[in-house]
């Protein structure tokens, strides 16, 4: 049986689908509608919030100001979100400032409600995002910076917390707290120094955070000859043809093999949006920022790593790992839909439910997923789990005693010892002690000190 909160986000998906379907076609206020759906399904889906920001500022022209008379359209919706943040209804607010974005998406006051509200959720992907979108819209107000600053170094995006309080100094050279929190960045050493100070606002500030490489490559296009680098080239080749959709899918693997990921996600995005929302590049999309966050929990576990002492810091990587695992599990979903006959994602999508505990949805896919002979020994053995967490521990035999029928010891000799293990528990439970003993005793022979299987064969021996 499938929980409430991932029907909820299929329901999104389907939503941003449609959405992403009308937008193709330009009808703007048709994806509004959909990408608005969308987000009140799932209110932590970046992407989406994205997807509906961008079709919000095309249905307006890219005018940065929004609908006619947009100033005295908003002030109930300030009244509103006001009111509801004063009472700390964070949903309220979300609610609110999404209509008043839908009115003006460049409003730099309403952004930031928006970010708070996202913030005090835990959506720091979002939360990012709408503080972002705040400091383009002001970008000599202070606060949204220094939030900004805040939800990056939190995120493990050490680079781009410090861009900020870079553009904090420049806007209060005197600002004890800016100076202090550059330098223990520095300490961390995982932010490239340099680039900010090409950037003098958030539109720039988005290429600023890599901005060495960028600029050393425009550097080298100037000087040279077609033929001489595939980076200046592709440039040249998009800067003729921004719809050419191939020379922006060229570019991003460039960027992808030479593990510039940040880049890469930009140009896909541009990729995806000249090509009409197509699926597949969508799906790399996709990985790409799955390959950022895993990179991020990197960055963060070095952090904490070297200063254990530190509790900020493992705070910071354990939610980033859940945050890893939650996309995860809402990818995978959307492309078990899309590939129906692919046990493979359906094993891999099973797994996922399974380090979050939710057995129930796991044991369908993997129930599927048991038809693929390459992967059936360890799609049984993952049933046998699932059935031992959800005390159906007879099922679990059946799975368990067919799978260790199908491990070769030779070459897996450590799931056949896991498997043995489980079913020396599950028949000492039963309290069919011959086969317990016999059980444990083929872990011994494999690996003599796996967990307590041989106190646990001793116990049985005694009697």
């Amino acid at each position: 049986m499938i929980m409430d909160s991932d029907r909820t986000r299929k329901m999104g998906t389907d939503c941003w689908k449609r959405g992403s379907e009308a937008a193709a076609k330009q009808d703007w206020d048709f994806a509004i509608q959909m990408y608005g759906q969308a987000v009140a399904f799932v209110a932590d889906n970046l992407a989406f919030r994205q997807t509906l920001r961008s079709a919000e500022q095309k249905k307006y022209g890219d005018n940065k100001s929004g609908a006619k008379m947009a100033t005295m359209k908003l002030l109930p919706v300030r009244a509103r979100i006001k009111k509801a943040a004063g009472k700390a209804e964070w949903d309220a607010v979300d609610k609110a400032a999404e209509e008043g974005l839908a009115i003006n998406p460049w409003d730099a006051r309403i952004n930031s409600s928006l970010g708070e509200a996202c913030r005090q959720r835990g959506y720091t992907d979002v939360a990012i995002f709408c503080y972002q979108m705040a400091a383009a819209g002001d970008p000599d107000k202070k606060d949204h910076w220094q939030t900004l600053a805040g939800l990056e170094e939190e995120r493990g995006n050490y680079q781009e917390a410090a861009t900020c309080w870079k553009r904090i100094q420049k806007l209060d050279p005197l600002d004890g707290e800016a100076r202090s929190k550059l330098s223990a960045l520095d300490a961390t050493q995982t932010m490239d120094r340099g680039g900010y100070e090409k950037a003098e606002n958030t539109r720039e500030m988005k290429t600023a955070y890599d901005a060495d490489r960028p600029n050393r490559s425009a550097a080298r296009e100037s000087v040279e000859t077609p033929g001489e680098n595939l980076e200046a080239d592709l440039h040249r080749t998009i800067r003729r043809d921004p719809t050419d959709r191939d020379a922006h899918l060229k570019l991003a693997d460039l960027y992808k093999r030479e593990g510039r990921l940040e880049e890469a996600l930009k140009t896909l995005q541009q990729a995806l949006e000249v090509s009409g929302g197509d699926a597949n590049i969508r799906e790399v999309v996709e990985d790409v920022e799955l390959d950022i966050l895993k990179d991020n929990i990197l960055k963060a576990k070095e952090v904490a790593a070297a200063d254990v002492e530190n509790a900020q810091a493992k705070k910071n990587a354990k939610k980033l790992a859940q945050e890893l695992i939650h996309r995860e599990i809402e990818v995978l979903s959307s492309r078990v839909d899309r590939y129906p006959a692919d046990v493979k994602i359906k094993y891999e999508l099973a797994k996922r439910f399974m380090r979050v505990q939710k057995y129930p949805q796991a044991i369908p896919l993997l129930q599927r997923a048991v038809a693929d002979s390459r992967i059936e020994a360890d799609v049984l053995v993952a049933l046998g789990k699932c059935f031992i967490s959800e005390k159906k521990n007879s099922i679990a035999l059946r799975n368990l005693d067919k799978a260790i029928t199908l491990i070769d010891r030779g070459t897996q000799s450590e799931l056949a010892c896991e498997v043995h293990y489980l079913l020396g528990r599950l028949y000492q439970e039963a309290e069919e002690t011959k086969k317990a003993e016999d059980h444990y005793n083929e872990v011994l022979l494999i690996d003599y000190e796996y967990r307590d299987a041989l106190q646990r064969l001793e116990k049985l021996q005694d009697g």
